[in-house]
């Protein structure tokens, strides 16, 4: 499976962006997708995830509201809205890609991971 993140970019406190992950090869029927970032200086973190079949979303607290995370089954894509973003939303965004069909915030149940997309909010 690989994975390609695009979307990222410069945004201002208050705007939205959208990042866009493309899962390609053999990606079966049942699996879950998922972000994660991480900022300079931290440890990386969930962000949301979803269940493929299912669609059912999962959001980090510190995101719940104001990101939202959807799925395109058609182009295998799955995107995260980022509304009402904040400066500590500052961060490298990695899509992440698991064979189990529920999605986790657990890292090391995804096997397979994007090349991530750099966001920064101004202020």
């Amino acid at each position: 499976v690989q994975l390609q993140a695009s979307g990222g970019g410069l945004v201002q406190v208050g705007g939205s962006l959208r990042l866009s992950c493309e899962a390609s090869g053999r990606t079966s029927s049942s699996y879950a997708m998922a972000w994660f970032r991480q900022a300079p200086g931290k440890e990386r973190e969930f962000v949301a995830g979803i269940s493929w079949r299912s669609g059912t979303a999962y959001y980090a607290n510190s995101v719940k509201g104001r990101f939202i995370i959807s799925r395109d089954s058609a182009k295998n894509t799955v995107n995260l809205q980022m509304n009402s973003p904040k400066p500590e939303d500052t961060a490298l965004y990695s899509c992440a890609f698991s064979l189990g069909g529920w999605a986790t915030d657990e890292p090391s149940r995804y096997s397979y991971w994007g090349q991530g997309t750099l966001v920064t909010v101004s202020s």
